[in-house]
């Protein structure tokens, strides 16, 4: 039942599928299609990754000092939503800084390491 099921033109088809892809992927490695056959997305860079990280941290600061001043001039604003985005910036901020600490201590440790 299996040998019906693939056959010798089936496999013949998938070897040149993979083929290719092959020769896609020598020509231009950021543009390999994924299973689904679809091109992937390029790959960003790891300071792109928190550039953006930070400025997400630092969106939502602003936003919550805006909701802050907004209710201070007696803006019609739920306190609640004031005090949400006060905590939402808040635990971005110890989250980032969490993390920061956490690379500065592996960058020592591997400063430490012997050679």
């Amino acid at each position: 039942m299996i040998e019906n099921t693939i056959s010798r033109a089936n496999i013949q088809s998938m070897l040149e599928t993979l083929r290719s892809y092959q020769a896609q992927a020598a020509q231009n490695p950021t543009d390999v299609p994924n299973a689904t056959g679809a091109a992937a997305a390029p790959k960003a860079s790891f300071g792109n990754l928190i550039s953006g990280a930070l400025d997400q941290v630092n969106a939502l600061d602003n936003e919550a000092s805006r909701l802050q001043t907004a209710y201070e001039r007696g803006e019609d604003l739920p306190l609640t939503d004031v005090v949400l985005g006060m905590q939402k910036s808040s635990i971005a901020f110890e989250a980032t800084l969490q993390i920061r600490n956490k690379v500065l201590k592996a960058y020592e440790e591997v400063l430490n390491m012997p050679v």
